[in-house]
């Protein structure tokens, strides 16, 4: 509703002028592209060092998407005609009562998720409708007045650190193919990883950055289904320049959400590395250094709230017994995983050396949607009955 094709096949300018969606319903899609499930149901076993617990995951609240060994990196921003906005779910606890069929209550929940939610700046997120920082296919429609436009973001550092403890864990280690050396020092490590036999750092990170991207694409699916669920309009889509949109655009014009960057002489694009205060990766210069950051991980797995807290609640019998089953990060191990993560930061100026920090792509938008452009250019069956109902089940005012 509201838009307009200037030209081709599909000119037409909608009569409609553009209806934002309702805090009920964008709390509906974001509640399905990143709510809060309950808790995270661990993984139970590994056969290197069973009986002790899997100690992988970094969140013990479980969400609406998966993600590889319950690491959870990724949270949601969003923006509308009137704001910019966070929507942190990631270390959530149980937002509501699961009941004992398994479900909950809808109204609850949604209700709770509000309560997630942080305005960050004021008014529409300040990209242009042009290129280069919207692809020309998607000028005409993205981010304009009406949409809400969701933007999942990956801590892609957190998420290979996260992976290097995983492999530690396994007893893997890695070496730097891109520079063709060994990381020095790793060989005292010897009785906890495989110093003989260790894997590319390339590989790690291309892996890290596959999981990040299942992780921010199956989000936008699952509002996706809500959209359609719902009647709105919408679809999830990567056109538009991720730079851009973290703030790294080199324009203040185009500020984005306003992430943080850095560029260098070593490398062909700028490197966002967080928002300060309110979304910062496991990185340099939010930590001190990658010890820092290992050990702010290690409290984020073992601390208050954490999976392997045994204070953190649960659905176990016995969630204490369940949570200190898995072997702590000890220093030995820390000193392991640092020493690769901070060989990675001094090599390559930046960590993850060969993929960004901060990483974004897809996003999802919702909007309304005008029938009549449909009912003109298509078939009768363009669009569902939820569609077609969508004005009299939830504007019947208008």
């Amino acid at each position: 509703m509201g838009a307009s094709i200037p030209d081709g096949y599909f000119k037409y300018k909608s009569k409609y002028h553009p209806l934002p969606l309702t805090e009920w319903e964008q709390m509906a899609i974001l509640s399905a592209a990143a709510g809060n499930t309950g808790w995270h149901n661990l993984i139970m076993r590994g056969e290197r060092y069973a009986p002790a617990l899997s100690n992988y995951a970094c969140s013990a609240g479980g969400r609406t998407f998966p993600s590889a060994a319950g690491f959870h990196t990724s949270e949601l921003f969003f923006t509308d005609d009137n704001g910019v906005y966070f929507f942190e779910t990631r270390d959530a606890p149980e937002l509501a009562s699961r009941s004992e069929n398994g479900t909950f209550d809808a109204e609850e929940l949604i209700k709770a998720h509000r309560t997630r939610v942080r305005k960050i700046s004021e008014g529409r997120l300040k990209i242009p409708p042009e290129t280069p920082y919207v692809e020309a296919h998607n000028t005409w429609v993205v981010n304009h007045p009406g949409t809400t436009l969701i933007i999942p973001v990956a801590d892609l550092a957190q998420h290979v650190l996260a992976g290097i403890c995983y492999y530690t864990q396994n007893g893997v280690c890695f070496f730097d193919d891109i520079h063709g050396e060994e990381i020095e020092g790793l060989e005292k490590f010897s009785g906890l990883v495989d110093t003989e036999n260790p894997l590319p750092l390339s590989f790690l990170e291309l892996w890290s950055f596959s999981e990040a991207t299942a992780e921010l694409s199956i989000a936008c699916y699952a509002g996706m289904l809500m959209l359609q669920a719902m009647g709105l309009g919408g679809w999830m889509f990567n056109g538009v320049d991720p730079f851009s949109i973290l703030g790294a655009s080199g324009k203040p014009e185009v500020s984005g959400l306003g992430f943080r960057y850095d560029t260098d002489d070593r490398w062909a694009l700028p490197n966002p590395t967080g928002l300060p205060g309110v979304f910062e990766g496991y990185t340099p210069p939010h930590y001190r250094d990658m010890r820092h950051a290992v050990d702010a991980l290690t409290e984020r797995k073992f601390g208050k709230g954490g999976p392997f807290n045994s204070d953190t609640p649960g659905y176990y019998k016995d969630t204490g017994a369940v949570r200190s089953s898995a072997v702590p990060h000890n220093e030995e191990f820390r000193d392991c995983v640092a020493l690769q993560a901070q060989h990675i930061y001094d090599r390559f100026g930046k960590f993850p050396g060969t993929v960004p920090s901060i990483f974004v792509m897809p996003y999802l938008q919702a909007h309304h949607l005008d029938l009549e452009f449909y009912d003109h250019f298509y078939k009768k069956g363009a669009y569902l009955k939820t569609h077609e109902m969508h004005m009299e089940r939830w504007h019947p005012e208008i």
